[in-house]
């Protein structure tokens, strides 16, 4: 990409926001005139931006915070997660952070591009991100004790607060929904640092270097299982190849591990959904939120249909 602007060069409201981030940066007080940027693709709820620093050996991304994101993210949270992350070798160095706003810089891994989802249908590819997956829940429990349960019923009140438009259908997926916690519950919840947002462009690969996960802002204390479903949920996974995920981890394949990661696969659409639904009252982005959502919730309603339903819930 070009970096195309100089302090003092914004004109956009974003380029004039992300000069006053880079004037934040204790590193670079003294050298604000070598600075230059330029604007990122992608992120929905946030700006990114790229900034180089003459005479400086590696680049830097620039994460400012969209308005309104505070209702989704712990910004704290998200700070201690990508800290410890990268001393637990990966993810990049955490240059920066703005506890009253959240504005982050990191360095810019150069050479490393983001997958999509025709890369996890590479075995290999899904490996990495199971290795990566145990290093994380290896490592700290963060601070933030967000369970996916605690998740799901927080976006159903917030959707409840905004009047969201939800699922005709919604009270029959919540009573399987509180079978599901019931369920989980009785044999208690094995608690981690988990990722719990595998979006593709988050996983970053370069030719003979080690994959690396960045993007914590929704990470949380939670089952450990459930980075897995999630992780199966988004790639459409069958079962075989999420029986391989649930064998990569734990190197071996029980009943009780496969009915966890599917009805985590459940509630990762529930949360998704509800969290789609939610957005579509605060976002201005063009892309349709509720349309996302409710297909969300009929994949999760498709699971809850699946013959194996009520065994998965048995051996949870």
């Amino acid at each position: 990409m070009i970096l195309n602007r100089r302090l003092g060069e914004g004109e956009t409201a974003d380029e004039r926001t992300a000069e006053a981030a880079i004037r934040r940066v204790p590193q670079w007080q003294d050298r604000l005139h070598d600075v230059s940027y330029g604007m990122l693709v992608g992120g929905l709820n946030n700006r990114n931006w790229r900034i180089s620093v003459a005479g400086d050996t590696r680049d830097y991304f620039l994460k400012v915070p969209g308005a309104g994101t505070e209702i989704f993210i712990d910004r704290a949270a998200s700070n201690e997660a990508a800290v410890n992350a990268h001393r637990l070798g990966i993810a990049p160095e955490v240059i920066f952070y703005a506890p009253e706003d959240g504005t982050e810089v990191h360095e810019f891994l150069d050479g490393y591009l983001t997958c999509t989802t025709a890369d996890f249908a590479r075995p290999e590819i899904r490996a990495d991100v199971i290795g990566l997956f145990r290093t994380l829940h290896s490592g700290p429990r963060l601070s933030l004790v967000k369970t996916i349960f605690d998740l799901i019923d927080e976006h159903l009140e917030q959707a409840r607060t905004l009047q969201s438009d939800m699922p005709g259908d919604l009270g029959w997926l919540l009573h399987h929904y509180e079978r599901i916690r019931a369920a989980m519950l009785a044999s208690g919840l094995d608690l981690v640092t988990c990722y719990n947002d595998p979006m593709p462009g988050n996983f970053l690969i370069a030719p003979g270097r080690p994959m690396r996960l960045i993007d914590y802002e929704f990470a949380s204390t939670n089952e450990r299982s459930y980075d897995i479903g999630v992780f199966a949920c988004e790639m459409f996974l069958d079962d075989d190849e999420t029986e391989a995920l649930i064998e990569a981890y734990f190197g071996r394949v029980t009943p009780q591990m496969i009915a966890r990661v599917n009805l985590n696969r459940i509630l990762a659409d529930l949360k998704w959904g509800s969290w789609a639904v939610v957005n579509r009252k605060l976002s201005d982005w063009d892309f349709d939120f509720q349309k996302y959502g409710l297909w969300k919730y009929m994949r999760g309603k498709a699971m809850m249909r699946d013959p194996r339903f009520a065994d998965w819930l048995r051996r949870a």
